[in-house]
């Protein structure tokens, strides 16, 4: 890896703190994927929550990714915006979220949308609102296998609530959805995990399609998981997190040897004693859910440990002999990449020259864009 591949050009560099993205590393990640799937690219379906950006749906589209999941009404309207075909919200809509699911339908036609539900109160919920627009809405079953966040449990009578989502006439079933961030060790162990459940849904999936008149889909997993699902048939997986990667990631699933594409660029503002020194990428400019020493991990030097973070400034340990001023500037890559990402309304992106050449609207941070 070359050295220092983090570093801009500081005739390019802009106030900090800022994001940076890197696109020769988005494009290698894109391909790594890629080949995970063996050139099949209608095998996936990448989560874009990651990125909420335009920019990357285009180099998706030019790697022939057609296909995207997505949180929120948001995420989706901009897929809808950058003519991505297949959107699939996996995030059940409710209330006055459905109301805006329906609208969003009605403003993007030429797209394909589909949501997920987990129960037959929201599925038919659904199917009044499509009757009284006069729409047809497609929907997968979110499936718990074991995560239990969302879904109807495998160990339920899932397929029975099939059956009934099937009698609802303005909902078209297309299929189930999974997504097992839960399961963490190494591949091997995250694969054997992932896969009972999965095969035991696969074959009544198979069983409920002889009965129907189409294919039926699998969505499933993210991340941790997605070595499984590439290498299963009939299966859509969706990794999000490829895109950028992160330290997190990195250090856990070693084995999808993907790179670190995003880089938080910050100042040294103060020294306030001999042995430390404060940068500006306070937790309003990195994902701080977890403790400090998982919220990012310094670049120019693996002896500057943090210890003291606020809203606007990080305390940095330097432990080792290099010596650093007021005004140096500082790169790390966070630990968590997709909330960190949300908190900025733009990028800036370098190229292989070191160079910022251009800034990325991170569109879809926001809770609306039209609708």
């Amino acid at each position: 890896m070359r050295e220092n591949w983090w570093k801009i050009n500081p005739d390019t560099l802009i106030d900090t703190p800022f994001l940076a993205v890197y696109e020769d590393r988005i494009r290698f990640n894109i391909e790594r994927v890629i080949g995970a799937v063996k050139g099949d690219t209608t095998k996936l379906r990448p989560h874009i929550k990651t990125h909420k950006m335009g920019e990357i749906l285009e180099l998706f589209k030019i790697y022939n990714i057609k296909k995207v999941k997505c949180a929120t009404i948001a995420e989706a309207e901009l897929a809808a915006l950058y003519d991505i075909p297949d959107i699939l919200l996996a995030y059940q809509p409710v209330g006055i979220k459905a109301e805006r699911w329906v609208s969003l339908l009605q403003k993007y036609p030429e797209s394909l949308f589909a949501a997920i539900v987990d129960n037959l109160d929201s599925a038919k919920a659904l199917d009044k609102l499509a009757q009284e627009n006069n729409l047809i809405l497609n929907v997968y079953l979110d499936l718990n296998t074991g995560m239990n966040r969302t879904g109807i449990s495998v160990s339920e009578d899932w397929s029975a609530l099939i059956e009934k989502i099937l009698k609802l006439k303005n909902l078209h079933f297309s299929g189930v959805h999974i997504y097992d961030g839960h399961l963490k060790g190494t591949v091997e162990e995250r694969s054997a995990a992932a896969s009972e459940p999965f095969f035991a849904v696969s074959e009544q999936i198979e069983t409920l399609q002889q009965k129907l008149d189409y294919e039926l889909k699998i969505v499933a997993g993210g991340s941790n998981t997605f070595p499984f699902y590439a290498n299963q048939e009939n299966v859509e997986s969706s990794p999000g997190t490829f895109v950028f990667w992160d330290i997190n990631y990195t250090n856990n699933l070693p084995e999808q040897n993907l790179r670190p594409a995003a880089v938080l660029v910050g100042t040294i503002i103060s020294k306030p004693t001999p042995s430390t020194f404060c940068i500006d990428i306070g937790y309003k400019a990195v994902a701080s859910e977890n403790p400090i020493d998982k919220r990012l991990v310094i670049l120019n030097d693996e002896n500057l440990i943090p210890v003291s973070h606020s809203e606007e400034h990080l305390v940095i340990e330097n432990q080792g002999k290099n010596e650093y001023k007021v005004g140096d500037t500082i790169y790390a890559v966070p630990y968590h990449v997709c909330p960190t990402c949300a908190l900025y309304n733009t990028v800036q992106v370098v190229g292989k020259d070191h160079l910022i050449f251009d800034e990325w609207k991170v569109a879809a941070r926001a809770r609306k864009i039209t609708i």
